[in-house]
């Protein structure tokens, strides 16, 4: 009921008008007059039908029923529930919009949480630790926390050596982001990592470390996790182990050591120095403000011989022995999920019949080109493996990509930027939340 003043000659008065509610939809009648049985009113035993059958709430009694029937009659018709104990079709409709009465996710997961990792969806961040906007804003735990508390489930970190190459920090290379301490994230982790689900959660790392310092991480991973942390018995893994097997687990899913030095192994110092360049998922702008062009060159033939050893280039047989004896081998019996890398065709990748299960991941161009070319290609590479799917790099605001496209093609990890909690991102929270542990 509503009102308005209207004012003429002689005199003011005021007018009142009945604001018309929209009736329910038709699908909304449909279900009604199906478990009314065709009648004018719908009783608590019918409700509870409803409830059961169609909600999925295994657990509900008819006295739950009959007290959900008083509360809406209550509250739509106040007396009109001493009179009577069922519900018209406007009743029905009230309760199903209700969002105290019938909430849109229940507290309590019922779905069958015992096949492999990757037959889920998996709420999935992007650049999890930055603040705001991907360029130029602080690094920090705080987001990392905030995302963990909202229920997100794989969090991504950069990790870049410090200037001295004694520490691991974790910004968005080549970008004007301020770094924070690698170690500060993961006690944050171990914090808030299960407050929101009991449901493992994912470290991705984009790894740009030497030898020495990703033995310096796992000591720092073993250190500050302990129990929780995942390791897996064997190397490869032939199917992923269920959510439920993982329940209060921190797993680790990153390229293993072995196969970046394929890639930048020592034979190839020169031409990666005369580059400038490593390879990275998602990069922009230059060099983390802290390196200078000629620490970024030591950096590079850091990745293929420890800073405490001394080899020389003709005994790379005895430097490789070394570096795996000084903890590259510890760091990489973290890494539960490896994370694969694309060698020529992505067609024929996705194809590639292997022993072990893995992950790859592609940006959101090049997953809707692939998604366009050889959809069901994808489709198929989903049902044992892991696709993770990232924004573009021209998304520097923190915006978000329409994550359907991902989710119907089978891809677990879409990950969405969590900095900016715009409407886009709200709008894909509740579904995020209904289709993943």
């Amino acid at each position: 009921m509503g009102s308005y003043l209207l004012c003429g000659l002689p005199a003011c008065f005021t007018r009142k008008h009945k604001v018309a509610e929209a009736g329910p939809p038709a699908d909304v009648k449909e279900m009604f007059k199906k478990y009314a049985e065709g009648g004018t009113h719908m009783t608590a035993e019918q409700l509870w039908q409803f409830l059961v059958e169609v909600q999925g709430h295994g657990g509900v009694s008819i006295e739950d029923a009959e007290q959900i029937v008083d509360q809406v009659l209550q509250r739509w018709h106040h007396i009109a529930r001493f009179t009577r104990r069922s519900l018209t079709v406007e009743d029905f409709h009230h309760y199903l919009f209700s969002t105290d009465l019938n909430p849109p996710l229940g507290n309590q997961v019922y779905q069958d949480m015992t096949a492999p990792l990757s037959h889920y969806f998996i709420y999935t961040g992007h650049n999890s630790y930055l603040i705001g906007n991907q360029f130029s804003s602080d690094c920090s735990d705080v987001p990392i926390t905030k995302a963990l508390k909202r229920g997100v489930r794989v969090i991504e970190l950069d990790l870049w050596p410090n200037s001295a190459k004694d520490d691991v920090l974790v910004l968005h290379g080549r970008t004007l982001t301020t770094p924070v301490e690698l170690i500060k994230c993961l006690r944050a982790i171990k914090e808030n990592a299960f407050s929101a689900s009991p449901y493992p959660v994912i470290l991705t790392f984009e790894d740009h470390l030497n030898p020495h310092l990703q033995a310096k991480v796992a000591q720092m991973i073993t250190q500050t996790f302990g129990a929780m942390l995942y390791s897996p018995e064997s190397e490869c893994l032939k199917e992923f182990p269920s959510p439920e097997e993982l329940k209060y687990r921190i797993i680790i899913s990153t390229k293993p050591p072995k196969e970046r030095r394929e890639k930048k192994g020592i034979n190839n110092r020169k031409d990666i120095s005369a580059k400038g360049k490593i390879s990275t998922e998602d990069v922009l702008g230059k060099e983390p403000p802290d390196l200078t062009a000629n620490q970024a060159d030591d950096e590079r033939s850091d990745y293929d011989t420890s800073e405490h050893n001394q080899c020389d280039e003709d005994n790379t047989e005895a430097c490789d022995r070394v570096t795996r004896a000084s903890g590259t081998l510890a760091y990489k019996r973290l890494i539960a999920i490896h994370n694969g890398k694309l060698k020529g065709c992505l067609k024929e990748e996705l194809n590639l019949q292997l022993e072990k299960v893995r992950r790859i991941s592609l940006s959101e161009q090049k997953f809707e080109k692939a998604a366009v070319s050889y959809g069901t290609d994808v489709v198929r590479f989903t049902q044992k493996n892991i696709l993770r799917i990232y924004p573009k790099q021209t998304r520097v605001n923190s915006s978000n990509y329409k994550p359907m496209i991902g989710w119907i093609h089978g891809a677990q990890m879409v990950a969405l930027n969590m900095q900016v909690f715009q409407y886009t991102l709200l709008q894909y929270d509740c579904v995020l939340l209904l289709v993943s542990f």
